[in-house]
């Protein structure tokens, strides 16, 4: 067994974020697997304020773009000017450049905008006028995006939606708990004196340490046949890519690491299974004109896919 302080993050935000412990302990793995995350939901169940709440308990630079139909690429990388003293072009760093970026209601600005993101997200490097930067570390981007009102909208096309690590969905708070967010938002926002518990280099250890979590070539084979079985589905177009699996085992790492073990079991990839790998499958029309839906799918093959016996 070992120990860390992984949950202190989850802990941290949960003084200002009610009944989501769970999300918490999601988005933290996120964070250790170096991964990203889209939280999904209607209006109003407090994405943004998640989204904050985590990024004071790390410390470091936080950022927010409101993406609109009008934001330009530049707006996220950056740009450069003429400066007429120096008789020089001067780069002015976009709001990237940050240790958590919040990319609130993503599918709410142009395609082009959209993809100015995945250089940084998947490389973690932006490139402008032929220059490559490298971003700092860690990287963290919690993107937000509305399922209804989608008029005016640009919904995320799969190549995208295959960098985030995670797509979670919040769900409402029961009536304990929105009555705990009445009590303790009546006089002041508890967000304004939320102070960090980590510090950024603090968080790049921790994902260091999780990449040294014992994973057995069972737990592995495990994992690649949840992927084979999503590929040659009958209801399914496009099952998980390898990107999903790396994904996958390393999500499996982050909650070993978050929960004090230094191995990964099966039962921490069956955990995992929804958020990591729901949103890279993509069914067939006619099944999806039946009604079918991705979850029914999913369940499907993680309740055939045989268990490893001994994996620790």
């Amino acid at each position: 067994m070992i120990t860390n302080d992984c949950s202190a993050l989850a802990e941290n935000a949960s003084h200002v974020v009610v009944g989501k412990e769970h999300v918490l302990e999601l988005m933290t793995v996120a964070l250790l697997a170096e991964g990203h995350v889209l939280l999904e939901d209607v209006p109003g169940l407090g994405k943004t304020l998640m989204a904050k709440a985590l990024a004071k308990s790390m410390g470091g630079i936080f950022r927010r773009i409101q993406f609109t139909p009008d934001l330009l690429p530049t707006d996220v990388t950056g740009f450069s000017v003429y400066d007429q003293k120096k008789c020089e072009f001067v780069f002015h760093p976009g709001p990237v450049y940050c240790n958590v970026l919040l990319a609130d209601e993503i599918n709410r600005t142009i395609p082009r905008t959209q993809a100015s993101l995945l250089e940084s997200m998947g490389e973690f490097q932006v490139t402008v006028d032929g220059k490559t930067d490298a971003l700092k570390k860690p990287f963290f981007v919690i993107a937000t995006q509305n399922p209804i009102e989608m008029d005016g909208t640009f919904p995320l096309p799969e190549a995208q939606l295959d960098r985030f690590l995670m797509r979670i969905e919040l769900g409402y708070p029961s009536r304990e708990e929105e009555i705990t967010i009445l009590e303790r938002f009546q006089e002041e926002d508890p967000l304004d004196d939320l102070a960090p518990v980590l510090t950024p280099e603090r968080v790049c250890e921790l994902q260091k340490k999780r990449a040294s979590i014992v994973i057995s070539s069972a737990v592995r084979s495990y994992i690649a046949d949840i992927a084979a079985a999503t590929r040659s589905h009958a209801k399914v177009h496009y099952g998980v890519s390898p990107r999903g699996t790396l994904g996958m085992m390393r999500a499996g790492q982050g909650l070993a690491l978050y929960q004090g073990r230094d191995y990964v079991t099966p039962d921490d990839i069956k955990a995992l299974a929804r958020p990591v790998l729901l949103h890279r499958l993509i069914l067939k029309n006619e099944e999806r004109t039946r009604g079918v839906t991705a979850a029914d799918v999913l369940a499907e093959i993680i309740g055939k896919v045989p268990v490893p016996v001994s994996a620790a």
